[in-house]
């Protein structure tokens, strides 16, 4: 359960977001407290990606309120940096720079951003690159990494920011069966440190696992949500047992 529920990193009130006559979000209320791993499903479209990218801003929402780890979002640029510094975010495809080595992918945000030392922030790497599984490809580029590899380095360069929050959005649906696994677990092994993480998946192995509650969403507003083991064994509303009959076999 939740390491700290006392404290929301996230609140989101009556948020809506519209992609011109498209409403994406709508009326969405959530809270995510601190420690707490949620997991959001859902068909594609239903606004769950949306989610994610309304609270790091790269979506600006049209109304609502969002908070994140105690500050709220508004068009005051100083504030979205900080939640941008704070907020690590990992996507589908990896993002990442492909003329330079792992290395130096992971440590340029930390030297740019953190002012950290060339030297402090080389360490700090390597340390999460040992922690991510993969020491012995930090001198390599990306293109010479399989898939599996080239996303545990994107986790990695996010954690090197020291976030208070984790985005992951279908960080394992570009990946082979066998690459996924290796995310996976890497996920698994964030949750269980006490990283508080939204993970937009269709991995539902790791939604029972791992995920403290499950979220889901259709045509833009939250269906259902609740603890894994109701939400799979004993779903409440229509619109998640057409789902759920539709994803497991």
């Amino acid at each position: 359960m939740p390491k700290n529920s006392d404290y929301e990193m996230v609140h989101m009130e009556n948020v809506v977001k519209r992609f011109g006559s498209f409403t994406a979000l709508n009326d969405i209320n959530l809270s995510i407290a601190e420690g707490e791993v949620v997991v959001m499903i859902g068909p594609s479209g239903s606004g769950k990606s949306t989610v994610l990218r309304t609270i790091n801003q790269l979506e600006k929402h049209d109304s609502g309120r969002i908070i994140v780890d105690g500050m709220e979002i508004t068009d005051d640029l100083r504030t979205l940096a900080q939640i941008r510094t704070e907020t690590g975010m990992v996507f589908q495809q990896f993002n990442l720079f492909p003329h330079i080595s792992v290395l130096r992918n992971i440590t340029l945000a930390p030297q740019k951003v953190r002012h950290m030392p060339h030297n402090e922030a080389e360490d700090l790497a390597m340390q999460l690159l040992e922690r991510v599984g993969i020491p012995e490809q930090a001198d390599k580029f990306p293109g010479q990494l399989s898939g599996g590899q080239q996303q545990r380095v994107a986790i990695a360069r996010a954690l090197a920011m020291n976030p208070r929050l984790m985005l992951f959005d279908e960080p394992t649906s570009a990946l082979d069966p066998v690459m996924i696994n290796e995310v996976l677990k890497v996920m698994g092994e964030l949750a269980a440190d006490g990283m508080t993480m939204i993970c937009v998946t269709h991995e539902m192995g790791f939604a029972r696992g791992v995920a403290d509650r499950v979220i889901m969403l259709d045509e833009g507003m939250i269906a259902e949500e609740g603890v894994p083991n109701e939400f799979f064994n004993n779903p409440q509303s229509d619109r998640a047992k057409l789902f759920l009959s539709q994803i497991l076999h």
